[in-house]
């Protein structure tokens, strides 16, 4: 019997702290949705180890909306939408993008992202490789590093 007085006893205590955990991950979840909105200008592109033209990584945007969707354009046209969940409260933060239009539809890629001003610096792993650990794009490492400015409205 004290064992089970015991265990109601220490999960009053446990309960409430894994929700406001889960409060706190909202929160946060909530928080970076906001940054993300918006419309940015990739301004650096390095695919596999493979630094883009400067011009040429100038051409993309991605426009991100604050459920999560969003949507890649080349010069103005939508090449590929999808959605995103994000994790603010893994280190380095945390995001996974489903394709829901445009080549690669179904995938997920898995990556990592951060804030700085009005940057992003965004490192996916392609379809099919694990979340990058760090922000960089060797030859064969399977990694896009892209670094986005916010487009002023």
């Amino acid at each position: 019997m004290r064992l089970h007085a015991f265990l109601g006893f220490a999960l009053l205590f446990v309960i409430p702290s894994l929700t406001a955990a889960g409060d706190d991950k909202d929160k946060a979840i909530k928080e970076d949705r906001k940054e993300y909105e918006g419309t940015w200008q990739v301004v650096s592109l390095e695919v596999d180890g493979n630094k883009s033209a400067e011009e040429d990584a100038k051409k993309v945007t991605v426009v991100n909306e604050a459920d999560g969707k969003w949507a890649i354009e080349v010069e103005g046209k939508i090449i590929a939408r999808g959605t995103s969940q994000i994790d603010p409260t893994k280190k380095p933060r945390a995001a996974d993008l489903t394709v829901t239009e445009g080549d690669g539809k179904g995938q997920t890629v898995l990556g990592i992202y951060e804030f700085a001003d009005d940057t992003r610096k965004v490192c996916l792993g392609q379809p099919g490789k694990e979340r990058p650990t760090e922000f960089s794009s060797t030859a064969g490492g399977g990694h896009i590093l892209a670094v986005l400015q916010r487009v002023k409205k």
